[in-house]
Protein backbone atom coordinates (compact mmCIF):
# COMPACT_ATOMS: atom_id res chain seq x y z
CA UNK A 1 0.00 0.00 0.00
CA UNK A 2 2.97 2.62 1.04
CA UNK A 3 4.53 1.54 -2.51
CA UNK A 4 0.81 2.23 -4.27
CA UNK A 5 0.81 5.49 -2.27
CA UNK A 6 4.07 6.54 -3.63
CA UNK A 7 3.16 6.05 -7.03
CA UNK A 8 0.26 8.14 -7.15
CA UNK A 9 2.37 11.28 -5.22
CA UNK A 10 4.97 10.66 -8.03
CA UNK A 11 2.08 10.71 -10.64
CA UNK A 12 0.81 14.12 -9.34
CA UNK A 13 4.25 15.73 -9.34
CA UNK A 14 5.36 14.64 -12.68
CA UNK A 15 2.45 14.17 -14.78
CA UNK A 16 -0.07 17.77 -14.04
CA UNK A 17 0.15 20.28 -16.23
CA UNK A 18 4.14 19.76 -17.02
CA UNK A 19 4.88 19.76 -13.51
CA UNK A 20 2.90 22.79 -12.66
CA UNK A 21 3.50 24.21 -9.14
CA UNK A 22 0.14 25.87 -8.83
CA UNK A 23 -1.88 22.87 -9.73
CA UNK A 24 0.07 20.66 -7.55
CA UNK A 25 -0.79 23.19 -4.93
CA UNK A 26 -4.21 23.05 -5.34
CA UNK A 27 -4.60 19.36 -5.44
CA UNK A 28 -2.80 18.46 -2.04
CA UNK A 29 -4.87 21.22 -0.61
CA UNK A 30 -7.79 19.72 -1.98
CA UNK A 31 -6.91 16.71 -0.70
CA UNK A 32 -6.95 15.63 3.19
CA UNK A 33 -4.28 13.84 4.41
CA UNK A 34 -1.86 14.02 1.22
CA UNK A 35 0.71 12.01 2.52
CA UNK A 36 -1.53 8.90 1.88
CA UNK A 37 -3.32 9.53 -1.39
CA UNK A 38 -5.68 7.10 -2.64
CA UNK A 39 -6.75 6.91 -6.03
CA UNK A 40 -10.20 7.57 -5.67
CA UNK A 41 -9.01 10.45 -3.68
CA UNK A 42 -6.75 11.86 -6.53
CA UNK A 43 -10.09 11.49 -9.07
CA UNK A 44 -12.13 13.61 -6.60
CA UNK A 45 -9.66 15.97 -6.29
CA UNK A 46 -8.71 16.46 -9.71
CA UNK A 47 -12.27 16.74 -10.85
CA UNK A 48 -12.99 19.27 -8.15
CA UNK A 49 -10.28 21.27 -8.94
CA UNK A 50 -11.60 21.00 -12.67
CA UNK A 51 -14.89 22.26 -11.77
CA UNK A 52 -13.72 25.45 -9.69
CA UNK A 53 -11.16 26.55 -12.32
CA UNK A 54 -14.23 26.19 -14.91
CA UNK A 55 -16.78 27.96 -12.94
CA UNK A 56 -14.76 31.12 -12.00
CA UNK A 57 -13.11 31.36 -15.62
CA UNK A 58 -16.69 30.98 -17.21
CA UNK A 59 -18.47 33.27 -15.04
CA UNK A 60 -16.09 36.08 -16.04
CA UNK A 61 -16.29 35.74 -19.84
CA UNK A 62 -19.83 35.16 -19.76
CA UNK A 63 -20.31 38.81 -17.52
CA UNK A 64 -17.49 40.94 -19.87
CA UNK A 65 -19.37 39.16 -23.08
CA UNK A 66 -22.68 39.93 -22.23
CA UNK A 67 -21.75 43.49 -21.34
CA UNK A 68 -19.58 43.80 -24.66
CA UNK A 69 -22.52 41.87 -27.06
CA UNK A 70 -25.16 44.75 -26.11
CA UNK A 71 -22.78 47.45 -26.48
CA UNK A 72 -22.29 46.14 -29.82
CA UNK A 73 -25.45 44.97 -31.12
CA UNK A 74 -23.98 41.59 -31.69
CA UNK A 75 -26.13 38.44 -31.18
CA UNK A 76 -23.08 35.84 -32.19
CA UNK A 77 -21.43 37.50 -29.17
CA UNK A 78 -24.22 37.34 -26.83
CA UNK A 79 -24.61 33.67 -27.76
CA UNK A 80 -21.27 33.12 -26.83
CA UNK A 81 -21.55 34.82 -23.50
CA UNK A 82 -24.44 32.54 -22.83
CA UNK A 83 -22.44 30.10 -24.16
CA UNK A 84 -19.84 31.00 -21.64
CA UNK A 85 -22.92 30.74 -19.12
CA UNK A 86 -24.20 27.74 -19.91
CA UNK A 87 -20.37 25.95 -19.36
CA UNK A 88 -20.73 27.49 -15.97
CA UNK A 89 -23.48 25.49 -15.11
CA UNK A 90 -21.28 22.28 -16.50
CA UNK A 91 -18.49 23.05 -14.59
CA UNK A 92 -20.85 22.82 -11.89
CA UNK A 93 -22.10 19.86 -12.87
CA UNK A 94 -18.69 18.09 -13.52
CA UNK A 95 -18.33 19.53 -9.62
CA UNK A 96 -21.40 17.82 -7.89
CA UNK A 97 -20.59 14.65 -10.28
CA UNK A 98 -17.11 14.07 -8.69
CA UNK A 99 -18.34 14.57 -5.44
CA UNK A 100 -21.36 12.51 -5.27
CA UNK A 101 -19.08 9.46 -7.05
CA UNK A 102 -16.35 9.28 -4.12
CA UNK A 103 -19.65 8.76 -1.68
CA UNK A 104 -18.83 5.01 -0.55
CA UNK A 105 -21.01 1.69 -1.42
CA UNK A 106 -23.64 0.89 1.17
CA UNK A 107 -27.00 -1.10 1.03
CA UNK A 108 -28.57 0.24 -2.02
CA UNK A 109 -25.38 0.56 -4.10
CA UNK A 110 -22.84 -2.10 -3.14
CA UNK A 111 -20.65 -1.44 -5.74
CA UNK A 112 -20.71 2.32 -5.05
CA UNK A 113 -21.30 5.82 -6.84
CA UNK A 114 -18.45 6.26 -9.16
CA UNK A 115 -21.01 5.94 -12.15
CA UNK A 116 -22.19 9.85 -11.03
CA UNK A 117 -18.42 10.61 -12.83
CA UNK A 118 -19.85 9.27 -16.04
CA UNK A 119 -23.46 10.90 -15.54
CA UNK A 120 -21.98 14.16 -15.25
CA UNK A 121 -20.37 14.12 -18.37
CA UNK A 122 -23.41 13.18 -19.96
CA UNK A 123 -24.79 16.20 -17.81
CA UNK A 124 -22.23 18.19 -19.80
CA UNK A 125 -22.95 16.90 -23.30
CA UNK A 126 -26.64 17.93 -23.16
CA UNK A 127 -26.19 21.37 -22.30
CA UNK A 128 -23.71 22.00 -25.08
CA UNK A 129 -26.60 20.43 -27.16
CA UNK A 130 -28.66 22.47 -25.69
CA UNK A 131 -26.81 25.38 -26.26
CA UNK A 132 -26.42 24.96 -29.82
CA UNK A 133 -30.45 24.94 -30.06
CA UNK A 134 -30.64 28.13 -28.51
CA UNK A 135 -27.61 29.22 -30.72
CA UNK A 136 -29.22 28.25 -33.95
CA UNK A 137 -32.34 29.73 -33.18
CA UNK A 138 -30.85 33.66 -32.48
CA UNK A 139 -28.61 33.25 -35.64
CA UNK A 140 -31.83 32.36 -37.59
CA UNK A 141 -33.44 35.16 -36.36
CA UNK A 142 -30.63 37.46 -37.16
CA UNK A 143 -29.81 36.24 -40.45
CA UNK A 144 -34.05 37.17 -41.05
CA UNK A 145 -33.49 40.25 -39.37
CA UNK A 146 -29.90 41.68 -39.60
CA UNK A 147 -28.69 44.77 -37.88
CA UNK A 148 -25.26 45.87 -37.91
CA UNK A 149 -22.31 44.89 -35.32
CA UNK A 150 -20.73 47.71 -33.46
CA UNK A 151 -17.21 46.78 -33.42
CA UNK A 152 -14.30 48.43 -31.17
CA UNK A 153 -10.85 47.43 -29.49
CA UNK A 154 -12.72 46.26 -26.52
CA UNK A 155 -15.00 44.43 -28.21
CA UNK A 156 -11.39 42.42 -30.06
CA UNK A 157 -9.54 42.35 -26.43
CA UNK A 158 -12.44 40.67 -24.97
CA UNK A 159 -13.13 38.36 -27.95
CA UNK A 160 -9.00 37.37 -28.07
CA UNK A 161 -8.72 37.05 -24.21
CA UNK A 162 -11.77 34.67 -24.06
CA UNK A 163 -9.63 32.57 -27.28
CA UNK A 164 -6.68 32.80 -24.81
CA UNK A 165 -8.78 31.81 -21.82
CA UNK A 166 -10.66 28.82 -23.92
CA UNK A 167 -7.39 27.17 -24.87
CA UNK A 168 -5.79 27.02 -21.52
CA UNK A 169 -9.01 25.52 -20.22
CA UNK A 170 -9.09 23.01 -23.10
CA UNK A 171 -5.63 21.93 -22.56
CA UNK A 172 -6.22 21.68 -19.10
CA UNK A 173 -9.06 19.64 -19.16
CA UNK A 174 -7.82 17.53 -21.77
CA UNK A 175 -4.52 16.81 -19.59
CA UNK A 176 -6.37 15.95 -16.24
CA UNK A 177 -8.72 13.51 -17.97
CA UNK A 178 -6.45 11.71 -19.70
CA UNK A 179 -4.22 11.38 -16.58
CA UNK A 180 -7.13 9.72 -14.40
CA UNK A 181 -8.92 8.50 -17.74
CA UNK A 182 -12.30 10.85 -17.02
CA UNK A 183 -14.82 11.13 -19.54
CA UNK A 184 -16.45 13.50 -18.17
CA UNK A 185 -13.32 15.67 -17.74
CA UNK A 186 -12.62 14.91 -21.71
CA UNK A 187 -16.01 16.32 -22.53
CA UNK A 188 -15.15 19.14 -20.61
CA UNK A 189 -12.14 19.40 -22.38
CA UNK A 190 -13.66 19.13 -25.75
CA UNK A 191 -16.29 21.75 -24.36
CA UNK A 192 -13.36 24.16 -24.18
CA UNK A 193 -12.37 23.94 -27.76
CA UNK A 194 -15.52 24.17 -28.95
CA UNK A 195 -15.86 27.44 -27.60
CA UNK A 196 -12.55 28.55 -29.26
CA UNK A 197 -13.83 27.41 -32.70
CA UNK A 198 -17.12 29.45 -31.59
CA UNK A 199 -15.08 32.69 -30.55
CA UNK A 200 -12.85 32.54 -33.17
CA UNK A 201 -15.71 32.61 -35.56
CA UNK A 202 -17.41 35.26 -33.92
CA UNK A 203 -14.65 37.71 -34.02
CA UNK A 204 -14.29 36.82 -37.49
CA UNK A 205 -17.85 38.02 -38.34
CA UNK A 206 -17.13 40.76 -35.88
CA UNK A 207 -14.24 41.65 -38.37
CA UNK A 208 -15.74 41.22 -41.54
CA UNK A 209 -18.56 43.56 -40.90
CA UNK A 210 -17.04 45.90 -39.41
CA UNK A 211 -14.29 46.26 -43.05
CA UNK A 212 -16.94 45.31 -45.50
CA UNK A 213 -20.51 45.60 -46.23
CA UNK A 214 -21.20 41.91 -45.27
CA UNK A 215 -23.65 41.07 -42.64
CA UNK A 216 -22.53 37.73 -41.71
CA UNK A 217 -23.02 37.83 -37.86
CA UNK A 218 -26.16 35.74 -38.58
CA UNK A 219 -24.43 32.93 -41.06
CA UNK A 220 -21.47 33.06 -38.84
CA UNK A 221 -23.54 31.86 -35.76
CA UNK A 222 -25.83 29.35 -37.58
CA UNK A 223 -22.43 27.75 -38.54
CA UNK A 224 -20.93 27.76 -34.66
CA UNK A 225 -24.33 26.72 -33.57
CA UNK A 226 -24.48 23.05 -35.95
CA UNK A 227 -21.06 22.52 -35.20
CA UNK A 228 -21.87 22.65 -31.42
CA UNK A 229 -24.81 20.34 -31.81
CA UNK A 230 -22.44 17.70 -33.64
CA UNK A 231 -20.07 17.61 -31.08
CA UNK A 232 -22.40 17.14 -28.61
CA UNK A 233 -23.88 14.22 -29.86
CA UNK A 234 -21.02 12.74 -30.21
CA UNK A 235 -20.17 13.56 -26.86
CA UNK A 236 -23.58 12.00 -25.51
CA UNK A 237 -22.77 8.82 -27.30
CA UNK A 238 -19.41 8.79 -25.86
CA UNK A 239 -20.70 9.15 -21.77
CA UNK A 240 -23.63 7.00 -22.83
CA UNK A 241 -21.38 3.71 -23.84
CA UNK A 242 -19.49 2.94 -20.84
CA UNK A 243 -23.42 3.35 -18.61
CA UNK A 244 -24.76 1.25 -21.43
CA UNK A 245 -22.28 -1.22 -20.37
CA UNK A 246 -19.70 -1.15 -23.06
CA UNK A 247 -16.93 -4.22 -23.68
CA UNK A 248 -13.53 -4.00 -21.72
CA UNK A 249 -11.06 -1.83 -22.75
CA UNK A 250 -8.65 -4.13 -24.94
CA UNK A 251 -5.69 -2.54 -23.12
CA UNK A 252 -6.87 -3.89 -20.26
CA UNK A 253 -8.23 -6.67 -21.63
CA UNK A 254 -4.80 -7.55 -22.82
CA UNK A 255 -2.86 -6.90 -19.28
CA UNK A 256 -4.78 -9.11 -17.37
CA UNK A 257 -4.72 -12.05 -19.62
CA UNK A 258 -0.59 -12.07 -20.11
CA UNK A 259 -0.75 -11.74 -16.51
CA UNK A 260 -3.25 -14.68 -15.77
CA UNK A 261 -1.58 -17.05 -18.42
CA UNK A 262 1.87 -15.88 -17.18
CA UNK A 263 1.35 -17.47 -13.70
CA UNK A 264 2.67 -20.95 -12.76
CA UNK A 265 0.24 -24.26 -13.93
CA UNK A 266 -1.69 -22.20 -15.98
CA UNK A 267 -2.54 -23.29 -19.17
CA UNK A 268 -4.48 -20.83 -20.43
CA UNK A 269 -7.64 -18.39 -19.82
CA UNK A 270 -11.00 -17.63 -21.23
CA UNK A 271 -14.10 -15.54 -21.14
CA UNK A 272 -12.87 -12.52 -19.61
CA UNK A 273 -15.74 -10.57 -18.73
CA UNK A 274 -15.52 -6.90 -17.04
CA UNK A 275 -18.74 -4.91 -15.65
CA UNK A 276 -17.83 -1.24 -15.36
CA UNK A 277 -19.39 0.66 -12.38
CA UNK A 278 -17.31 3.50 -12.41
CA UNK A 279 -13.96 4.47 -12.16
CA UNK A 280 -11.86 2.59 -9.14
CA UNK A 281 -15.41 0.55 -9.68
CA UNK A 282 -14.49 -2.87 -11.87
CA UNK A 283 -15.52 -6.08 -11.43
CA UNK A 284 -14.47 -8.80 -13.49
CA UNK A 285 -14.65 -12.87 -14.20
CA UNK A 286 -12.51 -14.87 -16.15
CA UNK A 287 -12.01 -18.95 -16.59
CA UNK A 288 -8.51 -20.12 -15.89
CA UNK A 289 -7.25 -23.70 -17.02
CA UNK A 290 -5.22 -26.16 -15.39
CA UNK A 291 -4.52 -29.83 -15.00
CA UNK A 292 -7.20 -31.40 -13.37
CA UNK A 293 -4.07 -34.04 -11.73
CA UNK A 294 -3.04 -30.91 -10.11
CA UNK A 295 -3.14 -30.45 -6.03
CA UNK A 296 -6.71 -28.57 -5.74
CA UNK A 297 -5.52 -27.08 -2.84
CA UNK A 298 -2.88 -25.57 -4.42
CA UNK A 299 -4.58 -24.44 -7.06
CA UNK A 300 -6.79 -22.71 -5.01
CA UNK A 301 -4.18 -20.81 -3.42
CA UNK A 302 -2.72 -19.66 -6.56
CA UNK A 303 -6.13 -18.51 -7.70
CA UNK A 304 -6.71 -15.99 -4.74
CA UNK A 305 -2.96 -15.10 -5.05
CA UNK A 306 -3.97 -14.21 -8.82
CA UNK A 307 -7.01 -12.78 -7.70
CA UNK A 308 -4.89 -10.10 -4.73
CA UNK A 309 -3.08 -9.15 -7.52
CA UNK A 310 -5.33 -8.05 -10.38
CA UNK A 311 -6.78 -5.85 -8.06
CA UNK A 312 -3.27 -4.41 -6.56
CA UNK A 313 -2.06 -3.79 -10.26
CA UNK A 314 -5.28 -2.80 -12.37
CA UNK A 315 -8.19 -2.10 -9.62
CA UNK A 316 -10.35 -4.66 -10.70
CA UNK A 317 -12.27 -7.07 -8.91
CA UNK A 318 -11.68 -10.37 -10.16
CA UNK A 319 -13.07 -13.73 -9.80
CA UNK A 320 -11.46 -16.28 -11.35
CA UNK A 321 -13.67 -19.37 -12.03
CA UNK A 322 -11.25 -23.10 -12.20
CA UNK A 323 -11.31 -25.23 -14.74
CA UNK A 324 -9.71 -28.58 -14.74
CA UNK A 325 -8.20 -30.04 -18.20
CA UNK A 326 -7.39 -33.47 -19.06
CA UNK A 327 -3.83 -33.34 -20.43
CA UNK A 328 -2.50 -36.75 -20.78
CA UNK A 329 -5.24 -38.22 -23.16
CA UNK A 330 -3.05 -38.80 -26.75
CA UNK A 331 -6.82 -38.98 -28.39
CA UNK A 332 -8.37 -35.88 -26.93
CA UNK A 333 -5.49 -33.72 -27.62
CA UNK A 334 -5.38 -35.17 -31.19
CA UNK A 335 -8.80 -34.32 -32.09
CA UNK A 336 -8.51 -31.00 -30.04
CA UNK A 337 -6.07 -29.64 -32.90
CA UNK A 338 -8.08 -30.89 -35.52
CA UNK A 339 -11.19 -28.88 -34.56
CA UNK A 340 -9.01 -25.87 -34.31
CA UNK A 341 -7.33 -26.28 -37.37
CA UNK A 342 -10.27 -26.84 -38.94
CA UNK A 343 -12.48 -23.70 -37.69
CA UNK A 344 -9.34 -21.58 -38.44
CA UNK A 345 -9.66 -22.60 -42.14
CA UNK A 346 -13.13 -20.98 -41.64
CA UNK A 347 -11.76 -17.67 -39.79
CA UNK A 348 -7.81 -17.65 -38.50
CA UNK A 349 -9.34 -15.76 -35.54
CA UNK A 350 -11.49 -18.43 -34.43
CA UNK A 351 -10.09 -20.70 -30.85
CA UNK A 352 -11.70 -23.12 -28.70
CA UNK A 353 -11.65 -24.36 -25.18
CA UNK A 354 -13.27 -26.75 -22.46
CA UNK A 355 -12.73 -29.40 -24.99
CA UNK A 356 -14.41 -32.81 -24.11
CA UNK A 357 -14.88 -36.42 -25.57
CA UNK A 358 -17.51 -38.41 -24.50
CA UNK A 359 -17.20 -41.80 -26.90
CA UNK A 360 -20.43 -43.88 -27.91
CA UNK A 361 -21.03 -47.47 -29.46
CA UNK A 362 -22.14 -45.31 -32.46
CA UNK A 363 -20.84 -42.20 -32.37
CA UNK A 364 -18.76 -40.13 -30.52
CA UNK A 365 -19.52 -36.28 -29.07
CA UNK A 366 -17.41 -33.48 -28.98
CA UNK A 367 -18.34 -30.67 -26.46
CA UNK A 368 -16.50 -27.69 -26.59
CA UNK A 369 -16.51 -23.66 -26.24
CA UNK A 370 -15.74 -21.66 -29.31
CA UNK A 371 -14.20 -18.04 -29.36
CA UNK A 372 -15.41 -16.48 -32.16
CA UNK A 373 -15.70 -13.00 -34.05
CA UNK A 374 -18.98 -10.93 -33.24
CA UNK A 375 -19.11 -10.76 -37.00
CA UNK A 376 -19.57 -14.34 -37.79
CA UNK A 377 -22.51 -13.90 -35.55
CA UNK A 378 -26.00 -15.30 -37.32
CA UNK A 379 -23.86 -18.05 -38.77
CA UNK A 380 -23.70 -20.12 -35.79
CA UNK A 381 -25.08 -23.04 -37.60
CA UNK A 382 -23.30 -23.00 -41.06
CA UNK A 383 -20.31 -23.60 -38.55
CA UNK A 384 -21.27 -26.13 -36.55
CA UNK A 385 -22.70 -28.06 -39.67
CA UNK A 386 -19.00 -27.30 -41.74
CA UNK A 387 -16.97 -28.61 -39.02
CA UNK A 388 -18.83 -32.17 -38.42
CA UNK A 389 -19.01 -32.54 -42.19
CA UNK A 390 -15.19 -32.19 -42.36
CA UNK A 391 -14.46 -34.04 -39.09
CA UNK A 392 -16.89 -36.63 -40.46
CA UNK A 393 -15.69 -36.96 -44.05
CA UNK A 394 -12.16 -38.32 -42.78
CA UNK A 395 -13.73 -41.20 -42.47
CA UNK A 396 -12.52 -42.30 -38.40
CA UNK A 397 -16.17 -42.43 -37.21
CA UNK A 398 -18.92 -39.99 -36.48
CA UNK A 399 -18.73 -36.92 -34.93
CA UNK A 400 -21.51 -35.07 -33.00
CA UNK A 401 -20.56 -31.70 -31.89
CA UNK A 402 -22.17 -29.78 -28.67
CA UNK A 403 -20.96 -25.78 -29.25
CA UNK A 404 -21.34 -23.17 -27.04
CA UNK A 405 -20.36 -20.12 -29.42
CA UNK A 406 -18.25 -16.96 -27.16
CA UNK A 407 -17.91 -13.97 -29.02
CA UNK A 408 -14.13 -12.84 -28.50
CA UNK A 409 -14.91 -9.12 -26.65
CA UNK A 410 -15.30 -11.55 -23.68
CA UNK A 411 -12.04 -12.58 -24.23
Amino acid sequence: MKQNNQKLNQQIDNNLLEKSRITEFFLRLLIKNNHDIQETQLRSAVGKLSGLVGIVCNLLLAGSKFVVGILAASVSITADALNNLSDAASSIVTLVGFKLAEKPADADHPYGHARFEYLSGLGVAVMIILIGFELAKSSVGKILNPTAVEFSIVTACVLLGSILVKMCLFLFNRKMGKMIHSTALLATAEDSRNDVITTSAVLVAAVVEYFTTWQIDGFMGLAVALFILYSGVNLAKETISPLLGEGANPELQEQITEYITSCPKVLGCHDLMVHDYGPGQRFASIHVEMDKDENALVCHELIDNMERECYKSYGVHLVIHYDPVVTNNPEIERLYHLVTAILKVKDERMSIHDFRMVPGEEHTNLIFDVAFPTELRGQENTIKSALEKALNDLGEGTYYTVITFDPTSFH
